[in-house]
C-alpha cells in the first residue's frame, strides 16, 4: 500500500470510491452525497485540492482531503472503503489522517486546524488527532421521524414575528451568530462564529455550496423583534435528500432566550418540511451544549450517532 498525494489523480481515478462513499452516506446518515461528489470530483481534476490517497494495486481505496482558509486549515472528508486485500481499513485512515495532520501543523502561516468528521463514530479515528494535541469535542447527529409523528405547538409569541429567510437577511444574521455563539462552546469548535466577517463567510458556505446538502429557502425562517424590527434569531435548513432536510444552523440572541423561541423556529421548519412531504429532519449538537440537547429531546429528536470534532491551536 502506497500513501500519494491526491493531486497526483483525476476524477476518473477517485469516482469509483467516491461512489462507495456516496452509498455509504445515504446507508448511514439518509444523505445524498452526490452534489459534494461532484464538486470533490471538479477540484481533483482541476489539481486545487489538497490531500492524500491511499493506492493499492493501482486502485485509489482511501483518500482524506483538507482546505486552507487564512491561517487555518480544515480537514475536510476521510474515506477507506472496506475490501482492500493488504490493509486493515481503520490503520488505513489513522495513516491518511497522520499526514494530513503532519502537512496542516507544517503549513506556514497556519496556527488553526478543525476537523469534524460526521461519518465516523466517535474515538474511530481520534488517535492521530489527540497524539498531535488537539482537543475533542463529542457531537450528536439527531434525527426527527416527521410522517407518523405529531407535530408540537410552539409558543406563541405576539411580539415577535417568524417569517422566511430572505437575502436581505445576511448580514443582520451574521450579527445575530457572533452574538449568540459569544463565549458558546460551539465557537470553540468553529472559529468563524468569532467575528461577523467570519460568520459572514459561514453563512455562505451554508447558503452557497453543497456541502451540506442544497439550502432549502423554504424551510429557513427568521425571528424578528415587531417593535424594534431588528432580527434576533434564525434557522437555516438545507435539503440532503429529496425527502430530508437538515438544520444547518439555529440560533437566538442571549437577551431573547428562555422564551421558547428555539422551539417556535423549529416547529416552523418541521410544520414546512412535513407540509412539502419530507420524511425526516436532522440537524448535530455538541453533547456539552446540555440545555439544547434536552430541548432537542423533548421534542422527539432521537440521536443516531455519535461522531468528534477536533480543535488544534499552535
Amino acid at each position: 500500500m502506497e500513501i500519494l498525494d491526491l493531486r497526483h489523480f483525476s476524477s476518473a481515478d477517485l469516482r469509483p470510491l467516491l461512489d462507495d462513499e456516496t452509498r455509504a452516506w445515504a446507508s448511514l446518515l439518509s444523505w445524498d452525497y452526490n452534489g459534494s461528489a461532484e464538486m470533490i470530483l471538479r477540484y481533483v481534476d482541476a489539481k486545487i485540492l489538497p490531500g492524500y490517497a491511499a493506492i493499492e494495486r493501482g486502485r485509489i481505496f482511501g483518500y482524506s482531503f483538507f482546505v486552507y482558509e487564512g491561517s487555518k486549515g480544515v480537514v475536510g472528508d476521510l474515506f477507506v472503503a472496506n475490501g482492500g486485500r493488504l490493509a486493515n481499513p481503520r490503520e488505513v485512515e489513522i495513516r491518511l489522517l497522520t499526514h494530513v495532520i503532519e502537512t496542516l501543523q507544517q503549513s506556514p502561516g497556519i496556527h488553526r486546524v478543525e476537523a469534524q468528521l460526521l461519518a465516523h463514530e466517535t474515538g474511530s479515528v481520534a488517535r492521530p488527532f489527540l497524539d498531535q494535541g488537539f482537543q475533542r469535542h463529542a457531537r450528536l447527529f439527531m434525527v426527527l421521524p416527521l410522517i407518523n409523528s405529531v407535530a408540537q405547538s410552539p409558543t406563541k409569541h405576539p411580539e415577535i414575528e417568524i417569517r422566511r429567510w430572505t437575502e436581505a437577511d445576511y448580514q443582520p444574521a451574521a450579527a445575530v451568530i457572533t452574538a449568540a455563539y459569544r463565549g458558546h462552546v460551539d465557537a470553540q469548535i468553529n472559529d468563524q462564529y468569532h467575528t461577523l466577517a467570519g460568520s459572514l463567510r459561514f453563512l455562505n458556505n451554508i447558503v452557497r455550496f453543497p456541502g451540506c446538502g442544497l439550502f432549502d429557502i423554504e424551510s429557513s425562517f427568521a425571528a424578528v423583534d415587531r417593535k424594534a424590527k431588528n432580527l434576533i434569531g434564525l434557522i437555516l435548513c438545507s435539503r440532503v435528500r429529496g425527502d430530508v432536510g437538515h438544520v444547518t444552523q439555529v440560533c437566538v440572541l442571549p437577551e431573547y432566550r428562555s422564551r421558547g423561541l428555539g422551539e417556535s423556529l423549529l416547529a416552523a421548519t418541521s410544520a414546512n418540511l412535513r407540509k412539502r412531504g419530507f420524511t425526516m429532519m436532522s440537524l448535530t449538537v455538541t453533547e456539552a451544549n446540555a440545555g439544547a440537547v434536552a430541548l432537542y429531546r423533548r421534542l422527539n429528536f432521537e440521536s443516531k450517532r455519535v461522531f468528534d470534532a477536533f480543535v488544534w491551536q499552535g
